[in-house]
């Protein structure tokens, strides 16, 4: 049974959503500065740091709690449809993240839509991740993650860097990954009027923003049609209210019958990225702290 604090924050959310649906024909820079507001001015915890950084002209930000080791990083790609997003909008859930994993989060500002489409995303990505094994991170203390739009980057990104030859991390996190650019899963219809989140028509307008002219069916664009094998384990989180819920389902069947390790779970009466809403949600906090158990475990820590 859904917890008081999923019920209350879920009737914001519906409210939220309603106001943007309204302005469906707002500009990208308008929804940008609604997205800013409506996620970025979350409070940190007085002992986590915040430090800027440029890897090769990417705008980044670590951010560290105090309980995490110096030499393990949570890279972490922001959702936003590929359009929207920032190191401010999620920081917060970072700093959650990094004391979860007991990880040093690295969150990027990777190019967006419309004026960077497809693939400048997957290749700031994949120019972080390579800016850090250059820095002297193993590989195999390195968790490469992402929500949303974010989680479909991180699959495509490690699609990317297998078939270059690099070394891949020691696992991937991807909580409501968005991983079909034709928006064909059946949750899109089934979930539309329960996830409290998502507007399916505006999914679709971001997908059109980002591939341009790209073939949505393209493995990088949407991973549910690549070849999978040989990425490293995996954790899938998905909401059971939300739209996305088939991009989840769909890419982990796909994962498992190309033999790549995945733990997964859909969390009843969940939306999208529901994880963004600890600790005013119980389960949340529990996701994260399944999260944080999960990347341990896969960088040795304790």
């Amino acid at each position: 049974m859904a917890s008081q604090g999923s019920k209350a924050v879920r009737e914001i959310l519906l409210k939220q959503k309603a106001a943007l649906s309204a302005q469906r024909r707002a500009s990208i820079a308008e929804l940008r500065q609604l997205f800013e507001e409506m996620f970025g001015n979350r409070p940190l915890e007085p002992d986590v740091r915040v430090e800027r950084v440029t890897i090769n002209g990417i705008p980044g930000e670590w951010v560290t709690a105090p309980n995490a080791a110096g030499d393990c990083v949570f890279l972490y790609l922001h959702g936003g449809g590929y359009c929207l997003g920032s190191c401010h909008t999620h920081r917060a859930l970072a700093a959650k993240l990094s004391r979860a994993t007991a990880a040093r989060a690295l969150v990027i500002e990777y190019r967006l839509a419309p004026e960077h489409p497809f693939p400048a995303a997957i290749e700031d990505a994949a120019t972080a991740y390579r800016w850090l094994i250059s820095a002297g991170i193993s590989p195999k203390h390195i968790v490469v993650g992402g929500d949303s739009a974010g989680g479909g980057l991180t699959v495509a990104t490690l699609i990317v860097l297998r078939d270059a030859g690099d070394p891949l991390p020691a696992a991937a996190v991807l909580l409501s990954p968005w991983t079909d650019m034709e928006c064909s899963g059946e949750s899109m219809k089934t979930r539309a009027a329960t996830d409290p989140f998502l507007d399916p028509e505006g999914i679709k307008a971001m997908a059109a923003v980002y591939t341009r002219n790209v073939d949505p069916r393209h493995p990088l664009v949407s991973p549910i049609h690549a070849d999978l094998r040989g990425l490293p384990p995996m954790l899938v989180h998905v909401g059971e209210d939300e739209c996305l819920l088939d991009d989840a389902v769909r890419l982990v069947a796909r994962a498992r019958a190309a033999g790549v390790e995945v733990a997964f779970k859909i969390w009843e009466g969940m939306w999208h990225v529901f994880h963004a809403f600890a600790p005013n949600v119980p389960e949340a906090t529990q996701a994260v702290e399944e999260v944080g158990a999960y990347v341990r475990g896969k960088l040795g820590l304790p």
